[in-house]
């Protein structure tokens, strides 16, 4: 029986495959949030990093009307739905 050393090439690979599956699960429990009746609700910095813009620019189509949002005590949320419907009806297709 061969002793298993840090320096072994197979072990090394090993660990590597473990750090790969960790970032893997880590993705996933990063992105998996519990449903509130079906629906996901994303936060400012969720929702300014989807749409790329910041959360200053949040806060005006807040205050325009142009995006629907939730305030709950100092919080404000948005519903995915919510989200998904602004960016179809400002889609804009292509005319050529």
């Amino acid at each position: 029986m061969d002793l298993i050393t840090t320096k072994d090439k197979d072990f090394v690979a090993f660990l590597a495959e473990l750090d790969e599956l960790l970032e893997v699960i880590e993705e996933v429990v990063d992105n998996c949030k519990p449903a509130l009746g079906g629906e996901r609700f994303l936060t400012d910095t969720e929702v300014s990093k989807l749409l790329k813009v910041s959360r200053r620019t949040l806060q005006d189509y807040r205050t325009q009307g142009k995006i629907a949002f939730i305030h709950l005590g100092g919080k404000v949320l948005y519903r995915e739905s919510d989200i998904e419907e602004m960016l179809q009806e400002n889609y804009c297709k292509a005319w050529q």
